[in-house]
């Protein structure tokens, strides 16, 4: 009788599809389009962050946040630290809330990054309201139907690399 030797999940190093999903998000996030359809471009930067952080502890946390923050800052000429805060926080408070669930469903983290796209909004409305910027503020929140509709592509295209 032959026994079949199973052998170990081999855990991939994710280090590649990091820097990959960055660069296409950055692309993404600042490719040309017309004036009425770029109202409602994902917010790319924030999903892959959210992603990773969820996803890959180990690998993405408080500081991965800051840093594609202040990317997303740099390409959308925006003040600097504004994604950066909201990143951050966005990141520290999911960190924070599913430290003890591990078990995150595709479910779960849908609706996480939908409340995650909601705060990021407020957010940065908050600070551009005290700093004094004049925006429209329907054009405001036209990112978060799409960005929530967006998720599940993100999700497909990177779950293989999630722990």
């Amino acid at each position: 009788m032959l026994i079949a030797k199973q052998s170990p999940k081999v855990q991939r190093d994710p280090l590649m599809a990091i820097i990959f999903s960055v660069i296409l998000g950055s692309i993404l996030m600042v490719y040309p389009l017309s004036y009425e359809i770029t109202g409602w471009r994902p917010l790319f930067m924030l999903l892959i962050m959210l992603f990773w952080v969820l996803c890959q502890p180990t690998w993405c946390g408080i500081w991965f946040a800051f840093g594609t923050g202040l990317f997303a800052d740099l390409l959308l000429d925006s003040p600097l630290g504004m994604n950066a805060l909201s990143f951050v926080l966005i990141a520290f408070l999911s960190r924070f809330l599913t430290r003890e669930r591990r078990i995150l469903t595709f479910s779960n983290l849908w609706i996480i990054s939908a409340l995650a796209v909601l705060a990021h909004l407020t957010i940065v409305w908050l600070t551009q309201v005290m700093s004094g910027v004049h925006f429209s503020f329907a054009r405001h929140w036209q990112p978060l139907l799409t960005s929530i509709l967006f998720w599940p592509v993100i999700y497909y295209f990177l779950h293989k690399w999630r722990i």
